[in-house]
């Protein structure tokens, strides 16, 4: 008879059930040490639980504009909100209409709490116009001409990101150019007389006895140069009015703040680039320069508009080779343009790590369709959601206090299995949920507690088909040992479909809903992949291991598996076949 060979597993088998151990105490024992270095040793809450702040914003349309705000421009700004609050790490952060015009937006309380407040108030549209003039905020003189002959102040290329002080001309400077630039802006026709200054000296012509073509003043240029003029940036109700209800094609005025407290106001022309067109923008820190500086990246149609404007505008001098980017009618930033860009560009200035990783964070997700208003900013309290969750985790442990009532009841010494199986699944999801908040921003609400609750039944679900698959292989006359090992490939196919089939409904749910839902959904994928890496890892080697015990192996009556109260049918055993002996049978024998 041939010796069966060593090292061959049976069939099912787990020859070494302490490897599978070690490996998910490594795991534990490395993402609770994880989780204490970090120093996050507890979820981030949602703001159900945790409180935080309520905006709403009311959305405004132009003169003459009024069906732009609609079903699919109100869906548009509502996603691209979404994106600018959870570009800054805030997740969670839950925005959505409220009848025609409204927009909800719900923070949760962080540490970018402050800073999301800031940017859900700036909503309106972005573009990027070229600086025709630009002089401090306060309200200037009227222009006066130039006497003949006598040139006026060539402004000074200086290096981009200098504040308006320094980049700007002088106000009469810039008084006795603004009309210049803005006929130039508009394509009025601007006859150049002979005998005329050249365009660096004054716009006045020199006298000369050949009589002088006198260009007719265009009324809307007058109208833009006299607000320009008497706009005062330093009045907030003035700048905030400035640009608004201005066409992307119409020259504007605008104000922009260059240090705290010291504004600059900008005469500028129609928009060349759009917010749109800019595919993604972020705030990094310049190794070389030692500063912070915003670097864009354009769409194809965007580089083709950029270039082009960069282009004219390197040829430009200061004050007319910048470009402004303006932001709900304010100029942000206004850098000066040296060579022609196309593709990518990069705003650099005083910035601070906060302010560059903002206006990146604009750029990117600036473009809205609408202009939106602020109605109110409320703040929410945690007061409501903290009793909503005492009475949902009192339902949980009285939920999971039944299931170990029925599993000792019903198994007996294989509960204790079960109940160190969810200690472990429970610990691991803690530590994880933890972990999540920090790097992907995850924030457990009310929805995801529900979704770690229900986990519990499909956790245990999975113990009871190993168990029950254990005990119709003793009912079939065998001994345990060989029991476990062959129950575990059938129980392994059944709690893989379940667990797939309860993975791919949150996974669903979690790509058609929005909000709160997606809290439930996401813990309940999470719960049931650990439920898999829980019973392959922990249930399974705990459950061979214990199979070698006296307890169990001799089926203790307190073990859950004794034969006899399972109605074991008896071993089965091959009978050898004798043969009689061959000659005469003693009678004494027979």
């Amino acid at each position: 008879m041939a010796a069966p060979k060593k090292g061959r597993r049976p069939a099912g088998g787990q020859s070494r059930p302490g490897r599978a151990l070690a490996l998910i105490l490594i795991a534990m024992v490395a993402l609770t040490g994880g989780m204490f270095w970090s120093g996050h040793t507890t979820p981030r809450l949602g703001i159900d639980l945790a409180g935080g702040t309520s905006i709403t914003l009311k959305a405004k349309a132009d003169p003459g504009q009024e069906s732009a705000v609609n079903e699919t421009n109100m869906n548009t700004a509502v996603d691209i909100i979404e994106r600018r609050v959870n570009g800054l790490g805030v997740s969670e952060a839950e925005v959505q209409t409220q009848g025609r015009e409204n927009i909800i937006v719900n923070i949760p309380r962080g540490t970018n709490e402050k800073q999301a407040r800031e940017q859900v108030g700036t909503t309106a549209q972005l573009y990027f116009r070229p600086v025709l003039a630009v002089t401090n905020g306060a309200p200037q003189a009227a222009p006066t001409a130039t006497p003949s002959g006598s040139a006026s102040p060539k402004p000074s290329a200086t290096p981009s990101g200098a504040t308006a002080g320094e980049k700007s001309a002088t106000p009469s400077a810039t008084a006795s150019t603004q009309g210049r630039a803005l006929t130039e802006a508009l394509k009025a026709p601007s006859p150049t007389p002979t005998g005329s200054a050249s365009p660096s000296s004054s716009a006045t012509p020199k006298a000369t006895g050949t009589p002088q073509a006198t260009p007719t003043p265009d009324p809307g240029t007058a109208a833009l140069e006299q607000k320009f003029t008497a706009l005062n940036c330093l009045d907030l109700k003035q700048r905030t009015a400035a640009g608004q209800g201005v066409k992307p094609a119409e020259p504007t005025v605008a104000c922009g703040e260059d240090a705290p407290g010291v504004w600059s106001k900008y005469l500028l022309g129609p928009a060349e680039v759009e917010g749109r067109d800019v595919d993604d923008a972020q705030g990094a820190f310049d190794q070389q320069r030692g500063m912070w500086i915003v670097t864009m990246d354009f769409t194809d149609g965007g580089s083709k508009k950029f270039q082009s404007i960069t282009s004219k505008l390197s040829q430009q001098a200061d004050p007319q080779n910048r470009f402004a980017i303006v932001l709900d009618g304010e100029v942000v930033s206004a850098p000066s343009v040296r060579q022609t860009l196309s593709a990518s560009a990069e705003i650099s200035g005083s910035f601070t790590q906060q302010s560059a990783q903002d206006l990146g964070n604009i750029l990117s997700y600036g473009a809205l369709p609408l202009s939106f208003q602020t109605q109110s900013v409320d703040t929410v309290t945690a007061a409501l959601g903290g009793d909503q969750l005492e009475a949902g985790l009192i339902a949980g442990a009285i939920g999971l206090a039944l299931v170990i009532v029925y599993l000792v009841a019903y198994y007996r010494g294989l509960s204790l299995i079960a109940i160190l199986s969810l200690g472990v699944s429970a610990l691991l999801t803690y530590v994880i949920m933890s972990l999540l908040g920090p790097a992907i921003g995850f924030a457990l609400n009310l929805p995801a507690v529900c979704g770690a609750i229900v986990a519990i039944g499909i956790t245990a679900d999975s113990f009871i088909v190993y168990f029950e698959r254990i005990r119709d292989e003793l009912r079939e006359g065998r001994t345990l040992r060989p029991a476990v090992e062959r129950a575990w490939p059938r129980a392994r196919r059944t709690i893989l479909v379940s667990d797939f089939v309860s993975f791919l409904a949150a996974a669903v749910l979690f790509v058609v809903t929005v909000g709160k839902v997606q809290g439930f959904a996401f813990t309940l994928g999470l719960t049931t992949l650990l439920d898999i890496v829980v019973v392959f890892l922990f249930t399974k080697p705990i459950m061979t291991l214990l199979a070698r015990t006296k307890f169990f192996g001799d089926g203790h009556p307190w073990s859950g598996l004794d034969p006899k109260r399972l109605g074991a049918k008896p071993p089965l055993r091959r009978t050898r076949r004798t043969t009689a002996p061959a000659g005469p049978v003693d009678p004494k024998e027979a």
